[in-house]
């Protein structure tokens, strides 16, 4: 037998022919291919999709390019990579118009599309370019959107792409939209542990309805999802459309029921690092239950969920007992951790920098990897020009092997941007039980012990914040009951909010403070037509101090004003004021009403009204010290990270003499 082995050529040159108005300079920095290296051609592609990616950014949507590898020395194996550039007319896709839609608006069909006309952030969202493979998908797109609301027979005739004088490009899609298909008649055969009425009435596509085939298998699979609760594992059904005419069709579904079978052992395999428990107690079947195929697919999902593994597969195997099957779990492990460092910079913060160590399948007492026991690890450093934060958490969301997360924390802070007369400082330690009640809410008990201490006063602050001057020991348990049902913690559309956070200091607690606070949130909201986003937000608040206690210390009082509340007011300008400077007070009532609409896609305007007020006493909720202030805004979903803008004007001012107030933070909704 005879081996023929040829070595890959090394790159010794790279050309890049036909660029003009972009330089190869550049090009040759954006692809990264490095001399002296073996030719590797998925590198070659990826270098080739980058110089189509550079010159779309500039507007060149007719851009082309390809490649060659060109020897130099065949005896040494060195070879010369030659890209080769057809720029063609520069100009984005400006618009994309459709013909013959005569039931879906151009607004609707273009939301199916991931090309889009060039938008005045095109160089964040990638507008306006044009992409062949792309622009085919969306075809494919559009055609599966028309199928699902009935049009079976649909056609995409043409797509024209005609340029402007200028150069931009306008894309114009020919649609046939056919008939619209409905359901004719509905049967079911092969069912022998159900009855044809439970089976029917898990289906939402009736006789009579518009045919789709999204809905008929969403149908199936709620069929399928029946059975499988009930341990029919082996089930099989086959759901089938067959033409009844004219815009008609008969739907068919074929059951195989097979066996129902119950869990005999749960198997997992590929956790080299992850503990065997850590998996076992997000699975929600056991030995001897039904085996369940809709709970054995939500302990898929839980176990994606937790970030550890790159890949989770559930399956059933046979087994030599009658009835019964193993549930096997096989999982790919990941990297869990992560080191980073970056800054940011707010309207309150400033500029900050940070560095950031996690470890989200952290192990305390797994030395030296310290890694498998599905425990939570964060160290955040954290230096700007208005604060200074160490902070170090670790999270047992499984305390006891119950579902009670136990965490606890250190932390140093030290903040500038209080106010412009003193700074303050606080270190300690804290400690939280964390008890989910039911699906929507959960409650938290803890305890905090810290040394606050206000330092660099100003000589000529006012006399409360003099007095202020020191340091203080601060003991306190805090608790909170939490109802969420939001769709998306992230961007809400719909769902509400409420949170109860009272806590109480000193007394039997020890420390230098004696008070007490109860603090009363929620947030209702409500999805309107054409994706607007209504928030209703409100807060009230008090604190108090109890027993012996003398005053609440100015880092326990009630501030509004800033990025997170009365955005048309500087930080902590609403409430009681000495000479000018902000003192807080020991009641609080705040609202805000804000409506978001979209604007493309990853941004969204805002229109916004605050009003609150801080008054001096506790259980004081009279309106006679109101401000209130309307705004707009703007919500940007970028590759850094969600950022809100937002600029607010006084209406009713409570002594504020200023202007409107711009306010800069991360943070995807108020």
């Amino acid at each position: 037998m005879i081996v023929a082995v040829q070595t890959r050529a090394i790159v010794r040159e790279i050309e890049i022919a036909g660029a003009e108005r972009i330089k190869p300079k550049r090009l040759r920095k954006e692809i990264k291919l490095k001399l002296n290296q073996p030719v590797d051609e998925k590198q070659l592609e990826e270098a080739r999709q980058k110089i189509i990616e550079v010159y779309q950014g500039k507007g060149y949507t007719d851009v082309s390019v390809q490649f060659r590898v060109d020897p130099i020395d065949e005896k040494r194996g060195t070879a010369r990579v030659v890209f080769t550039v057809t720029e063609g007319v520069r100009g984005a896709v400006s618009q994309i118009h459709f013909e013959g839609n005569a039931h879906f608006s151009e607004k609707v069909l273009r939301k199916q599309m991931k090309t889009r006309g060039k938008t005045l952030i095109y160089f964040v969202d990638k507008s306006g370019r044009l992409d062949e493979v792309q622009l085919e998908q969306d075809m494919d797109k559009l055609r599966e959107f028309y199928q699902n609301h009935g049009y079976i027979d649909v056609e995409i005739k043409n797509v024209r792409k005609e340029r402007t004088e200028k150069g931009p490009m306008i894309i114009t899609i020919v649609i046939a939209e056919g008939p619209q298909y409905h359901v004719r008649k509905v049967t079911i055969s092969g069912y022998e542990a159900a009855k044809e009425e439970r089976i029917r009435a898990l289906l939402k596509m009736k006789e009579g309805s518009v045919y789709s085939p999204k809905q008929l298998r969403d149908d199936a699979k709620a069929v399928a999802d029946a059975y499988g609760s009930a341990g029919y594992v082996d089930l099989v059904i086959l759901p089938e459309g067959a033409p009844a005419g004219p815009a008609q069709i008969d739907v068919h579904y074929k059951i195989e029921e097979g066996d129902r079978s119950f869990v005999n052992r749960i198997n997992i395999e590929g956790n080299t690092r992850t503990k065997d428990k850590v998996i076992r107690r997000e699975v929600l079947v056991a030995p001897g239950d039904v085996f369940n195929t809709v709970r054995v697919d939500i302990t898929k999902k839980r176990l994606d969920n937790l970030g550890y593994f790159a890949k989770v597969e559930t399956y059933p195997e046979d087994t030599d007992i009658p009835g019964r099957k193993d549930l096997t779990i096989l999982v790919q492990e990941k990297r869990t951790g992560s080191l980073s460092f970056g800054g940011g910079f707010s309207t309150v913060d400033q500029l900050v920098g940070f560095a950031e160590l996690t470890q989200g399948n952290f192990d305390l007492f797994n030395w030296p990897s310290f890694t498998g026991g599905g425990q939570k690890f964060r160290l955040r450093i954290q230096y700007g020009t208005q604060r200074k934060d160490f902070i170090l958490t670790l999270t047992e969301p499984y305390f006891l092997d119950r579902r009670l997360a136990l965490t606890g924390q250190l932390f140093y802070t030290e903040a500038n941007y209080l106010s412009a007369d003193y700074d303050q400082r606080n270190y300690g330690f804290m400690i939280e039980l964390r008890k989910p009640i039911n699906a929507y809410m959960y409650g938290t008990l803890g305890y905090t012990l810290q040394d606050v201490d206000i330092f660099n006063v100003a000589a000529s602050a006012p006399d409360f914040i003099l007095s202020q001057s020191g340091s203080f020991v601060e003991s306190k348990i805090f608790s909170s009951i939490v109802f969420d049902s939001r769709d998306n913690p992230l961007l809400s559309r719909r769902g509400q909010r409420i949170t109860f956070s009272p806590f109480i200091s000193g007394g039997f607690l020890g420390g230098d403070t004696q008070v007490y606070a109860l603090d009363l949130e929620g947030s209702q909201y409500f999805h309107l037509p054409k994706d607007l986003i209504l928030l209703i937000n409100g807060e009230i608040a008090t604190v108090n101090q109890w027993g012996s206690g003398t005053e609440v210390p100015i880092f326990e009082r009630l501030f509004l004003g800033g990025s997170n509340n009365l955005r048309g007011f500087p930080f902590r300008e609403v409430g009681p004021q000495e000479n000018g400077e902000p003192i807080g007070g020991q009641s609080m009532a705040r609202a805000t009403v804000e409506l978001t609409f979209p604007i493309i896609e990853k941004a969204r305007g805002a229109i916004f009204y605050d009003t609150g007020f801080v008054n001096s006493s506790a259980w004081s909720f009279g309106f006679n010290n109101i401000a209130s202030d309307v705004g707009i805004g703007i919500r940007l979903d970028l590759p850094i990270g969600p950022l809100r803008l937002d600029y607010g004007y006084p209406l009713q001012r409570d002594g504020y003499n200023g202007g409107g107030h711009f306010n800069f933070n991360v943070g995807y909704q108020f």
